[in-house]
């Protein structure tokens, strides 16, 4: 007697808490009126014509334009410490990884740093003699 009642209830709990899958969303979704989409990268993942960065690779040699102020080492435990003349104007050096936002593993003389892109340019193989070799 017990097993119809027990039936009987438990269909009309679960009639009443079931609905339509179309009804029901698993995660909530909230919509914001105007929202903005965003990309990563500029102008659909195009480099812009003028930007020297796109061209640098691992190997490409670089010269440093400006000593920054703190180095931060590339090892495995990275650690930074204050530029004492480690890393001056002029130095060249040659790109060992590319890290995200523009920072660039950078292996030199002195030590692999982990250095900004506004410190160095690309070093041009050919630019600066204007002389010919014959001379």
């Amino acid at each position: 007697m017990a097993q119809p009642l027990l039936a009987a209830a438990t269909a009309a709990v679960s009639s009443h808490y079931a609905s339509s899958p179309a009804q029901v969303a698993a995660f909530p979704v909230r919509r914001r009126p105007g929202g903005v989409a965003v990309r990563c990268a500029p102008s659909g993942g195009v480099a812009p014509a003028g930007d020297t960065k796109s061209t640098l690779k691992v190997g490409s040699p670089i010269v440093i334009l400006e000593a920054p102020v703190m180095l931060k080492t590339a090892a495995s435990v990275p650690s930074l410490r204050h530029n004492n003349g480690q890393v001056k104007v002029g130095d060249v050096g040659r790109v060992m990884a590319r890290k995200p936002k523009d920072v660039w593993a950078v292996r030199l003389a002195v030590g692999t740093y982990l250095l900004d892109g506004k410190f160095f340019r690309p070093l041009d193989a050919d630019g600066g003699d204007d002389e010919s070799p014959d001379e």
